[in-house]
Order: structure tokens, then C-alpha cells, then sequence
């Protein structure tokens, strides 16, 4: 099945889980730890209050808040090239994240995410990716770069887990996460060395 597939047929939790993980895997690039987004993680459990969300997610936002010298960078981004463009993907998914839990926004949410973390990928991959994401998700991998196709099966398997599994999918999507955040730290990091 492929990922626009999976994000169509996956209720409002396994919806705002996906892009949850998007956004997590990408955290590096917000110069966040690996610990901020874990709260809004909690809250997609069983016994936690969806209520409580607005409040997590504006806890993570100022832990995420780019400080001056970022949001300069950030307004020439056009001149950074890949990493700049990756920056503003990785801010404007934390900033589109819905106020409340729903599954209409969950699902617009997850759609923007993955296109962005796929997007992210692209960006940042050596090796080019001379298709475009929306092909990706529909399911055409023919020819796709390493660290895109390596996001495009974290986005698919934590769907997979939370349309299998409901909460009990939880901890294996955040361990997925957890490798994909790890790839793409030491992708950045290369990048940084590269330009020191």
C-alpha cells in the first residue's frame, strides 16, 4: 500500500502520530534536543487528555523557538541553498501543527509532513532524487536516493504500526523515529564539518 494510501485510511491517533514523526525525525534542523516533542508523544497515549495538547504543543514551539541569530539565517535562506530551504520545511511543520486534535487536521497535518520530511530528504541527500516526492508517496520508488527512500519507509512503517497496533504501536514508531532523527543528525553534522 502505498503512503498516501496508509495516511488516507489511518484514524485521527495513527494521523497525528505520522506527522508527529515527521516533524521529530527532522528536530535536528530546529536545533532542538532529542527530548522536546516527547510530551506531545504522551499525550497520543490511552490515558492522556487530548485536551491537554494545545498546551504541549506551545511547550514544544518555545522550546523549538529559533533564537536571533537563527531567525537571521533563517530570513536569508535563499542564500544557504538546501539546508536553508530544509530549515523553513522543518519550522513550517512545527508551526502548521493543529491547535486541537482532529482527525480533518490530523489528517492535513500528516499530508503537509510527509511531503515536507520527504522534502527535507531530498534536500539534504548527496545523491540527487530526480523524482519528485508526490511520486514517492504514490508509490513509485524506482531509482529513489538513500536517505529518501530511507524516510519514505519510516513514514510507512509508523502508519503501519498505529493502524495495527492502535497506542500499542506507539513505542515502536517512537523507537523508528528515534533511528530516522539519528540518520539525519549525522547527515546535517557531515554537512556542517563539510562547510567548516
Amino acid at each position: 500500500m502505498s503512503l498516501v494510501e496508509l495516511i488516507a485510511q489511518a484514524d485521527e491517533r495513527g494521523l497525528t502520530a505520522a506527522a508527529l514523526a515527521c516533524l521529530d525525525r527532522c528536530v535536528s534542523l530546529l536545533d532542538g534536543d532529542d527530548e522536546a516533542l516527547r510530551p506531545l508523544w504522551g499525550n497520543l497515549t490511552d490515558t492522556s487528555d487530548p485536551a491537554a495538547w494545545p498546551e504541549l504543543l506551545q511547550q514544544a514551539r518555545d522550546k523549538l523557538e529559533p533564537g536571533e541569530g537563527e531567525k537571521t539565517e533563517e530570513g536569508d535562506a535563499g542564500g544557504q541553498g538546501s539546508y536553508g530551504a530544509a530549515v523553513l520545511l522543518a519550522r513550517r511543520m512545527l508551526a502548521d501543527a493543529p491547535p486541537a486534535r482532529s482527525t480533518a487536521e490530523a489528517r492535513r497535518w500528516a499530508d503537509a509532513c510527509s511531503v515536507a520530511a520527504l522534502q527535507i530528504h531530498r534536500l539534504l541527500d548527496p545523491i540527487k532524487d530526480a523524482s519528485e516526492v508526490d511520486a514517492r508517496r504514490e508509490g513509485r520508488t524506482e531509482g529513489m536516493s538513500p536517505l529518501v527512500a530511507a524516510e519514505l519507509r519510516h513514514q510507512i512503517t509508523v502508519l503501519e504500526l498505529l493502524a495495527a497496533h492502535g497506542t500499542g504501536g506507539l513505542r515502536r514508531a517512537l523507537e523508528v523515529t528515534t533511528q530516522g532523527r539519528r540518520v539525519l543528525r549525522a547527515v546535517v553534522s557531515r554537512r556542517a564539518r563539510g562547510r567548516g
